[in-house]
């Protein structure tokens, strides 16, 4: 019987040391607990004047998972959405978006959200040519600046009024020139290897698809040589006098080619 004492006294000894190792390596208690939306709201704004993007979504989802319905929990999608954005994580960023246009199609602050999925494709591309030093944004995968222009597209379209629509508008032009110049890009690739029948298919879908882009110009002087090349001299004629009318003055017409370095994108800079 002293033997089974025993035993039994390990094993509540045992059960006793579990308990306490597992109280010492609990995390304390979150001090949010019991705050208002209101007051769990202001701390994640704290973070976020302060930069402290990473506290401000962890606050942000508290917001959201213990006051899911009425306002605050919308506001803390937004600012969720903002702060991946701050955070430079595209994607969570727009899948954030995503999610509150889906539950909120009717929202006052719709206007904003939609401008903030722009500026998230925008910026995405201009930190990429950052990155690499010089090399243009028509020289990449354009999905994202078409992504970008649409969503821009809705805020004046849909809210002419709103605070972010001439910008919205302003962003819509550069981004037409992002897309004619890729276009561009590309045709010249192939010309430069003497695949000219790809060449004038591409340089024709950008005459197109953005007849006012300053990327026309070359454009229609990517055509024009490749019908050259190609031996369609009437298709050549033709090009040449629509160039002749909207470039009278172009250098592409004397084979000098531009007269300046600038890159198109540098406008914006």
């Amino acid at each position: 019987m002293k033997s089974g004492s025993w035993f039994w006294r390990m094993i509540a000894a045992a059960i006793a040391a579990l308990v306490v190792a597992g109280c010492s390596t609990a995390e304390p208690p979150d001090p949010t607990l019991g705050w208002t939306p209101e007051r769990l709201y202001e701390d994640a704004r704290d973070d976020m004047e302060g930069g402290r993007w990473d506290a401000a979504i962890k606050t942000l989802e508290k917001v959201e998972a213990r006051y899911p319905f009425g306002r605050w929990a919308q506001q803390a999608q937004i600012d969720t959405a903002y702060s991946h954005y701050r955070q430079g994580d595209r994607a969570l960023a727009l899948a954030a978006t995503d999610r509150f246009l889906k539950l909120h199609p009717d929202h006052a602050s719709l206007d904003y959200v939609y401008y903030l999925r722009g500026l998230i494709n925008f910026n995405e591309q201009q930190g990429w040519i950052a990155r690499l030093g010089g090399q243009d944004l028509s020289e990449r995968d354009l999905k994202a600046a078409r992504d970008a222009f649409d969503a821009f597209k809705e805020v004046v379209t849909r809210f002419p009024t709103s605070r972010y629509a001439a910008d919205s508008e302003a962003r819509m032009k550069y981004l037409v020139n992002a897309m004619a110049s890729g276009e561009v890009h590309v045709a010249r690739y192939y010309f430069e290897r003497g695949a000219y029948v790809a060449a004038a298919n591409r340089a024709q879908a950008a005459v197109r698809s953005y007849p006012q882009a300053p990327a026309i110009e070359e454009a229609l002087y990517i055509l024009m040589t490749s019908q050259d090349k190609l031996g369609l001299a009437d298709l050549r004629d033709d090009t040449r006098r629509i160039m002749q009318r909207n470039f009278p003055n172009s250098a592409w017409l004397t084979g000098k080619g531009p007269g300046s370095d600038k890159r198109w994108w540098q406008i914006w800079r």
